[in-house]
């Protein structure tokens, strides 16, 4: 298969950069960040190489929930512009060759939002069944997805005069899935901003959304949960036939293939391996490859059309859920040991490069290994530049402070009063003053320098997201040397956990071949036995490109 014919599948070898409006860019100085701020830095993320723009909520919100507590899906938060701003940043981004996806956020609204203060209202009221109601809680109930701040999925109304479903805040009321209507409001919210010009969708918690909890007591849901999701798959491609549907589902493996519609593919379009994430974090706390290496081979097999999205760090708490305690406590100690730094028991609220202490080889030795990976990488903004986080800010919240573009105050989002920023902006050793975007523009050596690199090799090595994968043999537990091969192409990458040096001996190799380097000048031939060996430095990484006589890729 040629890459011509794979261009209505563009998700495949993309790169997504996922970022908040209201922290990456204030235009018109009030404190917060807007789209006009987001459309004038439009040129930065295309110089990045960034070719799939995420928008977390840019939705009206009570602003309970970082904006995920939406009081109208068809609306524009008016802090941060107006339908014609959004419109004019989607313009934007297209004219750059970037499409535009926005978060999906249906399984819950505020309960400001009209539909809830309706059903609050009245029993009679038509959107009454929109969310799900109970005289009483159920003896046994579901666990709350944020234990440190509820104690029950269930909370009274005393208007409404019964509990109503909230799997996360009480804030938040859970929307009934379950009825027909509001499966047709999701449908008419998805179809309104694809008209406005975007290309899919981030959707939130789906799991979540796909349940719903009967009101007998016994947990319910709908007669087939996943003939929704392909119905929603199927909506999209009739809307816009190259769409995505990039979901959050943190399950264990077997059960996202459900999720992506089993070997036929036609439910979600791209999923989040959770799995990889947390055991690459096990793997370098532990300097020891086996644990990543073991879940990128306990992927089940999935449909062309689906795939993979990789991820380093991401906005929310980085979660540790699917590790054993013992596991957990491991990555704990090594990169967040402070109660600080953890939340709900199960994740972290710190960035990358703190974790690391700031050690520029092991940091662009993980963003290697992540463009590296079989998938489609997604990045958090600021990832590019090394920004760290807020620890005195609640929860998720640390790694949600304004964008660093230069060294002024207010690190160059802002000039409001650094009293009116919608975040305060991160202070200490990863402050503006030591890490922004202008400084490292100008820096050949810089971690942004070094992101584009690893952005133009991916993008120039679609096997990374079409090929088949194969971890290699070699001696040391600290290495991990993987293949992808598709058609007549080939990486290699290998990566060094350890801070020893490492000689890594590589077979099976056609003799004629010579292994190119794509992130410095170098070349190694293969031995007459078809054999190499490959020199790596402590946290040290190399991408190999095989080539023989008469190959006419670019290199």
């Amino acid at each position: 298969m040629r890459i011509s014919d794979t261009s209505d599948l563009w998700w495949k070898t993309a790169v997504v950069y996922c970022l908040d409006v209201e922290t990456f860019m204030d235009w018109n100085g009030d404190g917060v960040g807007d789209l006009q701020g987001l459309a004038q830095r439009m040129d930065y993320l295309a110089d990045l190489g960034v070719t799939c723009l995420w928008l977390m909520p840019f939705y009206p919100t009570q602003e309970r929930d970082d904006g995920y507590d939406i009081t109208d899906f068809y609306g524009v938060d008016p802090r941060l512009g107006t339908h014609g701003d959004l419109v004019e940043a989607i313009r934007t981004a297209k004219d750059r060759g970037m499409r535009v996806i926005a978060d999906l956020v249906v399984n819950h609204t505020s309960d400001k939002h009209p539909w809830f203060r309706s059903a609050c209202a009245s029993r009679t009221s038509p959107y009454r069944d929109y969310y799900v109601w109970r005289d009483e809680p159920p003896a046994e109930e579901t666990a709350p997805t944020f234990p440190d701040q509820e104690s029950s999925v269930w909370r009274y109304d005393d208007k409404a005069g019964q509990y109503y479903l909230h799997r996360f805040y009480r804030q938040q009321p859970d929307l009934n899935v379950a009825n027909p209507a509001v499966r047709d409001e999701v449908a008419k919210v998805m179809g309104f901003w694809l008209e406005l010009g975007l290309s899919g969708f981030r959707v939130d918690a789906v799991p979540f959304f796909l349940e719903t909890l009967g009101v007998d007591g016994g947990e319910a849901s709908l007669a087939d949960p996943h003939q929704y999701l392909r119905a929603l798959r199927s909506f999209l491609g009739r809307r816009v036939g190259d769409g995505v549907l990039l979901g959050e589902v943190n399950l264990p493996p077997e059960e996202q293939l459900t999720f992506f519609g089993g070997i036929d593919g036609d439910e979600l379009t791209m999923q989040f391996d959770f799995i990889a994430m947390q055991q690459m974090y096990l793997s370098l706390a532990r300097h020891d490859a086996r644990p990543l290496a073991s879940a990128l081979l306990g992927r089940p097999p999935t449909s062309p059309d689906c795939q993979w999205a990789t991820f380093a760090r991401n906005h929310d708490e980085l979660t540790l859920d699917k590790l054993s305690e013992d596991e957990r406590q491991e990555v704990f100690a090594a990169f967040g040991p402070e109660p600080e730094m953890q939340v709900y028991g199960r994740g972290l609220t710190r960035r990358l490069p703190p974790m690391l202490q700031g050690d520029p080889r092991r940091i662009r030795m993980v963003y290697s290994l992540l463009f590296s990976l079989p998938g489609t990488p997604v990045l958090f903004y600021g990832e590019e530049i090394g920004m760290g986080e807020n620890l005195a800010a609640e929860g998720r919240l640390a790694v949600r402070t304004p964008m660093q573009w230069t060294a002024a105050k207010n690190g160059g989002f802002s000039t409001a009063a650094p009293s009116r920023l919608t975040a305060p902006v991160v202070e200490g050793g990863f402050a503006p003053e030591h890490v922004n975007v202008d400084a490292q523009r100008r820096d050949p050596d810089s971690l942004l320098h070094f992101m584009m690199l690893l952005i133009r090799r991916y993008r120039d090595s679609p096997e990374l997201g079409w090929g088949r994968f194969e971890v290699l043999e070699q001696p040391h537990d600290a290495v991990l040397a993987h293949s992808c091969t598709w058609d007549d192409a080939c990486l290699i990458a290998v990566h060094n956990l350890g801070a020893e040096p490492r000689s890594v001996p590589l077979g099976g190799l056609d003799a004629s071949a010579t292994l190119v380097d794509l992130l410095c000048h170098g070349a190694t031939a293969v031995g007459q036995d078809g054999s190499v060996e490959i020199v790596l430095e402590g946290y040290g990484f190399r991408w190999l490109r095989v080539t023989r006589p008469g190959d006419r890729r670019l290199l």
